[in-house]
C-alpha cells in the first residue's frame, strides 16, 4: 500500500507528462503481479463499486472526534471533499482510536486492502464497521489516508489519461500500445494471472471472444470563416456522414458469441435483443462499429433520442416496447472481417469491404431482422461551400450535424486529430434567468458554480428549466459568486435562491417533454453560452418558445417577444 500512495502522490505533484511516464513505469516494474494489475484497475477507473459512502466515513470520524460537528462542516467547506477532510483532521483533533493492529496497514500489499481490508469493513454494519474503520485509519499518514478513503468511496481521481498509462506499460513491456489498449478494452479482473495475460507477447496472448476494440473518436470540427477550406485536399478526398444522435456500439459477432459494447465499455446486448437477432446474418469473425437508434420500420429517419432512452437501463425490454421503439444499428465501419483484424486498412477499403458485407447480410436473410442492420449513408460534397447547407440539413435527418473522415484513414484508438472530424448543427439558445445557485466541490467547493435557471410561463412567473454547471471562465465564476452571495434572498441548505436579476444565455442540444419537471421539459447538454449583461430579466425567453423549439417551429425573436416591465 505504501507503494502505491508514493506513486499517487508522485503523479499528482509531477510537472509533466514525461515524468508520470517515469513514475508509472518505475511503479510497475518493481510491483508484484497482482499488485500491478489492482493499480492499473484503479488508474483506469475500470469499474469498481463504492463501498461506504462519504457521508457515512464522516458519521465514523465524528463519533470518535472532539470536533463540534458545524466546526467540521466548516473544515469541509473549505477543502470540498469528505475523505480529505478526514486525512486532515484524523487523529490530529484529539480523537481516540481504537489500539492499532500488531503491524501497520499501511505496510501490507495492495491487493489485500482491495481484496480483504476495504471490504471487510464496508461488510459489517453500525458500530462494529466504525470500529473497523477507524482501525484501519490508525497509524496512517495523512496521504496514505487519503487514498484508503478515496479507495473506499470509489472516488479516487488521478489525474493520469489513460494512454499515458497505456504508454508506461508497452515501454515496460515492448509491446505495441494497440495490442496494450484492444487486451484492455471490457472487463478487466485484477489478478497476477490478468496481469501477466496483458503482458505477454503478441502470439501468447489470449483472443477472447466478446472484446471489442478501442473506439476511434473524432475531434470538434472549428471552421474559419475566412478560410477557403475546412479541411485540407478536395472534399472528395473525404466520407461525409451524418452524425446520429444515439449510443456508439460495437456489435460483434464471433464463435464465441454474439456481443454489443457500448463506447463506455458496457454490454449492453440484453437490452438490445433485436441486434443480436440481426447478427446472426452477418459472417463469424465480424465486428461493426456504428450507432444504435430507435427507427419505426417504413420511417425516413430515426426518431429523437428521447425514444432511445426509453429502452435505456432495460436489462430484458418487454413486447409492448420492443415493439415502440425498436432499434438499429446504423454501421459505419468494419473493424474485423472473418476474424481478421482489418483497422489498418484505409477507410475506403474497409467502407467497400462494410456495403458488401451488409449486403450479403440482407440477401441471406430478408426478413425484418436485416433491417435492423442499416449503412449510414454516404453524403455528396462536391464542394466545400455546400458544407454548411449539409449541416444545418442535419435536423431534418434526424441528425446532430455532419461527420468528416478521411477515406486514407486508419481506424486508431482514441481522440486522434486530423483524421475524423465532428462538425455539430449550431445549438438551440434560449435566455434564462439565475434562480438558484450551489456551491461545487473540489477546488471550487468555496465558490457558487452549480446554478438552476428559468423561464416565464404565461402567467408572468419564473418557472425553473434547466441547470448548467460550465461555460463561464474563472473570472466570470468569481464575479458572480461575489453577487450571489450579495444577492441571495432565501436559504435552502447548501442551495441560496438569489434575486433574479441576471441573465445568461443557455446553449443545449435538444428538448423533450418531461412530467417530471416542473417545466414540463427536459433539457439535453445545457450549458451557458454567455451572460446577457445587456438583458433585464424582463426580457429573458419564455416557456412558449422553448416548446416552439421542441415542436420544431421558430421562437420568437427577442424584438418579437413582449418586454416585461
Amino acid at each position: 500500500m505504501r507503494a502505491f500512495v508514493t506513486l499517487i502522490e508522485r503523479l499528482d505533484h509531477c510537472r509533466g507528462t514525461g515524468e508520470r511516464l517515469e513514475a508509472l513505469v518505475a511503479y510497475f516494474n518493481k510491483a508484484d503481479p497482482i499488485d500491478a494489475a489492482w493499480a492499473l484497475q484503479v488508474l483506469l477507473a475500470k469499474r469498481r463499486r463504492r463501498l461506504i459512502t462519504g457521508r457515512r466515513l464522516r458519521q465514523i470520524c465524528l463519533a470518535e472526534s472532539t470536533l463540534p460537528e458545524w466546526l467540521w462542516e466548516e473544515c469541509y467547506s473549505h477543502v470540498g471533499d469528505s475523505a480529505e477532510t478526514i486525512a486532515l483532521l484524523w487523529p490530529g483533533d484529539g480523537a481516540q482510536a481504537p489500539e492499532p493492529p500488531p503491524t501497520s496497514a499501511a505496510e501490507l500489499p495492495l491487493h489485500q486492502w482491495m481484496e480483504q481490508l476495504l471490504p471487510a469493513a464496508a461488510s459489517l454494519d453500525g458500530e462494529e464497521q466504525g470500529q473497523a474503520v477507524r482501525r484501519l485509519w490508525q497509524g496512517l499518514e495523512a496521504p496514505q489516508m487519503l487514498v484508503a478513503n478515496k479507495l473506499l468511496t470509489g472516488g479516487l481521481r488521478v489525474g493520469v489519461a489513460q494512454g499515458l498509462v497505456v504508454r508506461a506499460l508497452a515501454r515496460l513491456s515492448g509491446l505495441e500500445e494497440s495490442l496494450l489498449q484492444h487486451r484492455l478494452m471490457g472487463e478487466f479482473s485484477p489478478s497476477a494471472a490478468a496481469w501477466n495475460a496483458l503482458l505477454a507477447t503478441a502470439e501468447q496472448g489470449q483472443v477472447v471472444a466478446s472484446r471489442p476494440y478501442p473506439f476511434f473518436l473524432a475531434s470538434p470540427l472549428e471552421t474559419d470563416p475566412a478560410a477557403e477550406a475546412p479541411l485540407p485536399g478536395a472534399p472528395q478526398d473525404w466520407l461525409v456522414e451524418w452524425k446520429w444522435d444515439g449510443i456508439r456500439g460495437q456489435l460483434i459477432h464471433r464463435h464465441g458469441g454474439t456481443f454489443l459494447w457500448s463506447r463506455g465499455e458496457e454490454i449492453i446486448q440484453e437490452a438490445f435483443p433485436e441486434l443480436l437477432e440481426a447478427a446472426a446474418a452477418l459472417p463469424l469473425g465480424t465486428v461493426l462499429d456504428g450507432e444504435v437508434l430507435v427507427w419505426l420500420p417504413g420511417a425516413p429517419h430515426p426518431a429523437p433520442f428521447a425514444q432511445l432512452q426509453r429502452r435505456l437501463g432495460r436489462r430484458r425490454p418487454g413486447r409492448a416496447l420492443l415493439a415502440e421503439c425498436p432499434v438499429a444499428l446504423i454501421a459505419y465501419d468494419l473493424l474485423e472481417a472473418n476474424g481478421v483484424d482489418i483497422r489498418e486498412q484505409p477507410l475506403s477499403q474497409r467502407r467497400c469491404a462494410l456495403e458488401a458485407l451488409l449486403r450479403q447480410a440482407l440477401q441471406a436473410s430478408p426478413g425484418p431482422a436485416a433491417g435492423r442492420l442499416k449503412l449510414s449513408p454516404a453524403l455528396p460534397l462536391t464542394r466545400w461551400e455546400e458544407l454548411e447547407q449539409q449541416r444545418q440539413a442535419a435536423a431534418d435527418h434526424g441528425a446532430e450535424g455532419l461527420m468528416l473522415k478521411a477515406l486514407g484513414s486508419p481506424y486508431l484508438a482514441g481522440r486522434r486529430r486530423g483524421h475524423w472530424w465532428k462538425h455539430k448543427r449550431e445549438p438551440h439558445r434560449l435566455d434564462a434567468v439565475l434562480l438558484y445557485a450551489q456551491a461545487g466541490s473540489g477546488r471550487r467547493a468555496n465558490l457558487f458554480t452549480d446554478y438552476t435557471f428559468a423561464l416565464w410561463n404565461g402567467d408572468g412567473e419564473l418557472v425553473t428549466f434547466a441547470k448548467a454547471y460550465s461555460g463561464l471562465d474563472d473570472r466570470e465564476i468569481l464575479e458572480l459568486d461575489r453577487w450571489i452571495r450579495s444577492h441571495t434572498s432565501e436559504r435552502f441548505g447548501p442551495v441560496r435562491a438569489v434575486e433574479p436579476l441576471q441573465v445568461f444565455e443557455l446553449a443545449f442540444e435538444g428538448l423533450q417533454r418531461s412530467g417530471r419537471h416542473k417545466s414540463g421539459i427536459a433539457v439535453r447538454f445545457p450549458r451557458i453560452s454567455r451572460w446577457r449583461r445587456d438583458k433585464s430579466a424582463a426580457e429573458a425567453d419564455t416557456l412558449d418558445a422553448a416548446l416552439a423549439l421542441l415542436d420544431g417551429e421558430r421562437p420568437a425573436t427577442a424584438e418579437e417577444r413582449p418586454c416585461r416591465a
